[in-house]
């Protein structure tokens, strides 16, 4: 039986069911309870001032089995300018009745708000947790990337929604060979000859506000017309930096500037997993005080580059193609005065063959896979 969620200990069932279903499976290691809340919690979740939201949960008993969100994300629609509704924070043991009643809820749901297609999973929306994990169950978490048991995308599909992308994420070793197989074309190099005009930004705590509306609007600009694409709101920014700005370092942000005009960016987040994935989803007192002393000492050994991106201004032209590596390459000039050992370079659409081809210059297969599905909405099911 699915039933919506309706009550507090119904919401707080959703946003741990992942811990209880997925506990003793190879690989999982649960997200923090607050973490959890920040992302989910409609008093929380800034996805919820421009978003219509439902929880449900799949029940065997008494027992909770399975959990899934509709959504209908109107910000999205306005710029798809199609009824495309979403489904996400899709969690289940991997059994296909289970599965296929989630998903005919969510449907059926989606379909009552007018909506012709449904498309996901997305958590809450395409600028959070987005796809099904299909490849990669055995390698480190990452933060905001999710992690689901192998079968769940094979059920998925068995229940009729087709792949309509697939979302890659890349291992980037930071050491000597690596930054010797990567070069920038021309070796060229920025404020120089043919980059005279060309300067690197990085991230200013006194500053961070600012730059964060900056990072917004390019980041709004650069990926306009990429899949699955939702415009970026400036309340969504502020508090994505409440939550990363006490463990963000000025050589975490690139910023590439053009004549003082921002063209290029990218941004590295410290992977939360490495300081926490031992103390559990709801630590101790002793556990947060272990976690206290790791975020204080930033005991991180892996991050993830994500929002990187360039100017539409400067598509299909010299620069804008060189721009990516250039920030790759500053990422990597930096790697001396920061303690990670490697970064996520993810996730990237398959479909885009410029960022592929960037990414497989240095490492020539992706180490995980995510992919989204769709569905028609028509009769109900």
């Amino acid at each position: 039986m699915v039933r919506p969620v309706t009550t507090r200990a119904d919401l707080k069932l959703f946003m741990t069911l992942p811990r209880r279903i997925y506990a003793g499976m190879a690989g999982f290691v649960p997200a923090f309870d607050m973490e959890q809340d920040d992302l989910l919690n409609p008093k929380k979740a800034p996805i919820f001032r421009h978003a219509s939201i439902r929880y449900f949960l799949a029940w065997r008993g008494n027992t909770a089995v399975g959990r899934i969100a509709a959504i209908v994300d109107h910000r999205a629609i306005k710029h798809w300018g199609m009824k495309i509704g979403c489904f996400g924070a899709l969690d289940a043991i991997p059994e296909g009745s289970i599965v296929s009643a989630l998903l005919d809820m969510a449907r059926n749901w989606l379909r009552l708000q007018g909506m012709q297609t449904m498309r996901g999973p997305v958590t809450l929306s395409g600028n959070g947790e987005s796809g099904l994990m299909i490849e990669g169950q055995d390698q480190p978490l990452m933060v905001a990337m999710p992690w689901h048991p192998p079968l769940l995308g094979k059920l998925v599909e068995e229940a009729g929604y087709t792949p309509v992308e697939d979302l890659l994420s890349y291992k980037l070793d930071l050491d000597d060979q690596t930054e010797s197989r990567f070069k920038v074309p021309g070796d060229l190099k920025i404020g120089e000859g043919r980059l005279g005009a060309i300067a690197i930004r990085r991230l200013s705590k006194k500053q961070i506000a600012q730059q964060g509306e900056i990072l917004r609007q390019l980041y709004n600009d650069a990926w306009s017309d990429k899949f699955n694409f939702v415009p970026l709101q400036d309340y969504e920014m502020k508090a994505m930096i409440k939550q990363l700005g006490p463990v963000l370092r000025p050589e975490h942000y690139v910023q590439i500037d053009q004549n003082g005009e921002p063209v290029a960016m990218a941004l590295v987040v410290p992977n939360l997993y490495d300081i926490a994935g031992d103390l559990g989803g709801a630590p101790s007192p002793l556990g947060w005080v272990k976690l206290a002393a790791r975020l204080a000492t930033h005991r991180f050994h892996s991050a993830r580059v994500i929002l990187l991106g360039v100017t539409q201004r400067l598509r299909g032209t010299v620069l804008g193609a060189l721009l990516p590596s250039l920030a790759i390459a500053e990422l990597m000039r930096r790697r001396k005065s920061l303690p990670y050992s490697w970064v996520e370079l993810g996730w990237i659409q398959a479909s885009d063959s410029n960022m592929r081809n960037l990414a497989e210059s240095i490492v020539p297969e992706p180490y995980k896979r995510y992919r989204l599905y769709e569905r028609a909405i028509e009769d109900p099911a």
